[in-house]
């Protein structure tokens, strides 16, 4: 019987759900878990090539049908650091932007953020693998992930889930759980329950994987502290505001 396919981020923020993954009987033996950076997420989802993927959710007005398939995402309620806006210079002062190649979400957030928040209107440019050599003089960019912890010489750093939550008051969901499809019921179960898992056991997760953290990672504050797991109330009202501006914005520009 063909494995049925599980994508999500290759990024720290995702390696507890990597964890009860890894740690579910009924995935090992019927699932294939695909790692890739979150664009790619997104486009694998996209092409109907899984069938449950943890996305950035600015896809989600990309697709014609989508169903959140789980509790659990890939949030922040304050900073949460791996994910930033760069510069040399203050916001007001900022002519360039380049935006991550790896980002289906920040990227839309960061031109949000810029237009109704910041009031500022830089040019944005469509980043390439090494970028971040370019980020000088009034040219920013977003960087996301793990990088952001090796690019922390920066005179200005923007965390964006701040940002957003100092524009709505509402905390940022970067990823979610979705499929396309209806899932099996065992199927959606044995992935909450493995999700769950992994969320509950951070301890045990930062020990296994401690050997991918740089001197510069606090993996103890990140799990605990900058990233929150729970896709509650508040958190869903954040992203279904953050889907709002997305689709507005379509409509400005149309």
């Amino acid at each position: 019987m063909e494995k049925q396919r599980i994508v999500l981020v290759s990024y720290h923020n995702s390696l507890p759900f990597l964890y009860g993954l890894e740690h579910s009987e009924y995935i090992k033996k019927n699932c294939e878990i695909i790692l890739k950076y979150p664009s790619e997420c997104a486009r694998i989802l996209l092409e109907k090539q899984c069938e449950a993927a943890l996305v950035p959710i600015g896809i989600i007005p990309n697709l014609k049908i989508s169903y959140i398939i789980s509790k659990y995402c890939i949030g922040a309620e304050g900073k949460v650091r791996s994910v930033i806006l760069a510069s040399r210079v203050p916001l007001e002062n900022i002519e360039k932007v380049y935006l991550d190649y790896q980002s289906a979400t920040s990227v839309r957030l960061v031109r949000i953020l810029a237009k109704n928040f910041w009031k500022i209107n830089p040019e944005f440019i469509e980043a390439s693998p090494g970028y971040e050599q370019n980020i000088k003089g009034s040219t920013a960019g977003v960087i996301i992930g793990d990088r952001c912890f090796q690019y922390d010489d920066f005179e200005y750093s923007y965390d964006l889930a701040e940002q957003w939550i100092k524009f709505t008051s509402y905390p940022f969901v970067f990823a979610a759980w979705l499929a396309v499809k209806p899932l099996k019921p065992e199927f959606k179960l044995a992935l909450n329950e493995a999700l769950e898992y992994g969320v509950n056991n951070i301890s045990e997760v930062i020990l296994k994987y401690k050997d991918k953290f740089t001197n510069n990672f606090n993996a103890v504050e990140y799990y605990n502290k900058n990233i929150s797991y729970y896709l509650n109330e508040n958190k869903s009202k954040g992203m279904n505001t953050f889907i709002k501006y997305i689709c507005l914005d379509k409509i400005t520009n149309s």
